[in-house]
C-alpha cells in the first residue's frame, strides 16, 4: 500500500514538467513577437528571455527533486535496510 502511495505522489510531483514545457514554450513565443514588432531592442529582449527560461526551468528542476524525495525518502522498514529490530 504505501509502495503505490509513493508511486503517486512521485507521479503527481512530475506533472510540474509539463507546466515548465508550457512555460518554456510562452516565453520564447513571446520574444518572437516581441522582436517581431520591435527588432531594434532584440538584444536586450533575449536577456530577458533567458531570465524567463532560467527561472521556468527551476521549477520542473524542483519539481524532478520532489518526486525523487518521494520515491528514496519515503521507504519502508522492509527495504531500508535495518536489521534492528
Amino acid at each position: 500500500m504505501l509502495e503505490g502511495a509513493k508511486s503517486m505522489g512521485a507521479g503527481a510531483a512530475t506533472i510540474a514538467s509539463a507546466g515548465a514545457a508550457v512555460g518554456i514554450g510562452n516565453v520564447f513565443s513571446s520574444l518572437i513577437h516581441s522582436v517581431a514588432r520591435n527588432p531594434s531592442l532584440a538584444k536586450q529582449l533575449f536577456g530577458y528571455a533567458i531570465l524567463g527560461f532560467a527561472l521556468t526551468e527551476a521549477i520542473a528542476l524542483f519539481a524532478l527533486m520532489m518526486a525523487f524525495l518521494i520515491s528514496s525518502v519515503f521507504r519502508s522498514k522492509k527495504e531500508s535496510g535495518s536489521f534492528i529490530k
